[in-house]
C-alpha cells in the first residue's frame, strides 16, 4: 500500500510539473510600461481639445473675408418684342430660341396700307409747296396792285387840285370839283387796301417774301406727315434690337394680327449677364462696389466665372414686396433679412452656354478678416454679460 501510494504521489507530482508554466522573474517588471501608456493617453487627450481650440481660433480670427452664399441667380436682359403698328403679320423669320444678330429681321407686317399713306403724305407735300408758290405770285400780285393804286392816287391827286384851282378862280363849278374829290377818296382807299393785300401776302408767306419753300411752315408740316408715314412703313419689318435668343414665340405664326405695343415673344440678349445675389444683412458690414467675387453656377461646377459689385441693393426683399410685413405687433420675431446684390459677370474667353435663371453660388472679397482685435472685443463683451 505504501508503495501504491508513493507511486501515485510521484504520479501527481510529475503532471502537476507539465501543466504548471515554469515562473520566471521577467513579469515583475511590466508595472513601468503600463504608467507610460497612461501618460501617453493623457497627453492625447488634452492635446486634441487644444488643437481643436488652437485651430478653432485661427479660423475665426482669420475668417470673415470671403462673404458667400447659395441664394443667387444668373440674370439676362429680357426685351419683350412688339409692333409699333398695327396689321397682319405677313412674314415670319424666327422660331423659338433661335439665335438672332442685332439688326436681323424677325418679323414683317403687311406693309401695303403703310405705303399708301406715304403717297398720301408724299401728295400732300407737293400740294403744299405748290401752294407756297402761289402765295408767292399772290405776294407779287398785291405789289404790283399797291403800285398802280399809288399811280391813281398820285394822277387823281393833281387833278383834285386843279379842279379846286380853277373852282377858286370861277371857272368850275361845285359839282366838279366834288366829283374829283370823290374819285380821289376813292383811289386813296384802293391803294390802302393794296397795302393791307401786301401785308397780308407777306404773313401768308410767313412774313419772308423770300422764304425757301420748305421752309414755309406748312411745307414743314407736310414734310413732318410724309415723314411720319415714312417712318410708320419702315416700321412694318420688325427686326432685333440686339444679339440674343428668341423665347416664347412658338405659337406666333404668319396670318396673326398684332396690335400696337402688345408684346408677342421675348429676346434675351446674350451679352448683357449679371447675378443677383441676396446676401444676409449681416455680411453686408464689409461689402462695397467694386469688390470682386467668384461665382459657381450649379450647371457648370467646374467653370468658376469672373465678377465684380455694381450695385448693393436699395432695401432688402420684403421692402418691395406687395404685402410688406408689419412688425407693429406684440408676436413680432427678430428675421434675418436678405439684400439683392448685383454684380456684373466677366465673359471674357466664356467657353460655355449661360441661360438666365441659372442658380449660382457667390463669394465676394471684402478684403477685410475678423483679426485679432475682434476676437478681443468678443471677448470683452462676454466679460461684460457675466
Amino acid at each position: 500500500m505504501n508503495a501504491v501510494s508513493k507511486l501515485k504521489d510521484e504520479v501527481t507530482e510529475v503532471e502537476a510539473d507539465t501543466l504548471s508554466p515554469p515562473v520566471t522573474a521577467a513579469p515583475l517588471a511590466q508595472p513601468a510600461p503600463a504608467r507610460k501608456r497612461r501618460k501617453g493617453r493623457l497627453f492625447l487627450m488634452s492635446a486634441l481639445p487644444l488643437a481643436l481650440v488652437v485651430g478653432g481660433g485661427y479660423v475665426w480670427v482669420t475668417g470673415g473675408r470671403y462673404q458667400e452664399t447659395e441664394n443667387a441667380n444668373l440674370r439676362q436682359a429680357k426685351v419683350s418684342i412688339a409692333s409699333q403698328e398695327a396689321g397682319r403679320v405677313v412674314s415670319v423669320n424666327v422660331a423659338d430660341n433661335q439665335m438672332v444678330k442685332v439688326g436681323d429681321t424677325l418679323f414683317v407686317v403687311d406693309p401695303e396700307p403703310y405705303r399708301i399713306a406715304l403717297a398720301q403724305a408724299d401728295a400732300a407735300l407737293a400740294a403744299a409747296r405748290l401752294n407756297v408758290e402761289q402765295l408767292r405770285a399772290a405776294y407779287s400780285q398785291a405789289l404790283a396792285q399797291e403800285r398802280v393804286t399809288a399811280g391813281d392816287v398820285t394822277y387823281l391827286q393833281s387833278q383834285y387840285d386843279r379842279a379846286s384851282a380853277l373852282v377858286k378862280r370861277g371857272i368850275n363849278s361845285e359839282s366838279t370839283l366834288d366829283e374829283a374829290r370823290r374819285d380821289l377818296t376813292k383811289a386813296q382807299d384802293q391803294h390802302t387796301a393794296a397795302v393791307q393785300g401786301i401785308a397780308s401776302a407777306r404773313a401768308a408767306l410767313a412774313g419772308n417774301p423770300a422764304i425757301e419753300t420748305d421752309e414755309h411752315p406748312t411745307v414743314l408740316a407736310a414734310l413732318a406727315t410724309r415723314d411720319n408715314a415714312a417712318y410708320a412703313l419702315a416700321q412694318t419689318t420688325v427686326r432685333a434690337p440686339a444679339d440674343g435668343m428668341v423665347a416664347q414665340a412658338s405659337s406666333f405664326k404668319v396670318g396673326q394680327f398684332v396690335g400696337v405695343g402688345t408684346p408677342l415673344f421675348s429676346l434675351v440678349e446674350t451679352d448683357d449677364i449679371w447675378v443677383d445675389a441676396n446676401f444676409k444683412e449681416t455680411q453686408l458690414t464689409n461689402m462695397k462696389p467694386g469688390q470682386t467675387a467668384e461665382i459657381t453656377l450649379d450647371t457648370y461646377p467646374n467653370h468658376p466665372l469672373k465678377a465684380t459689385i455694381e450695385a448693393i441693393g436699395a432695401g432688402t426683399g420684403a421692402e418691395f414686396s406687395l404685402l410688406p410685413a408689419q412688425n407693429a405687433t406684440g408676436n413680432w420675431v427678430k428675421v434675418t433679412q436678405r439684400i439683392p446684390v448685383r454684380l456684373k459677370v466677366d465673359t471674357s474667353g466664356l467657353d460655355v452656354a449661360l441661360r438666365t435663371g441659372m442658380s449660382a453660388t457667390v463669394s465676394v472679397d471684402t478684403g477685410v478678416s475678423r483679426g485679432l482685435p475682434g476676437l478681443l472685443s468678443s471677448a470683452v463683451a462676454a466679460d461684460n454679460v457675466k
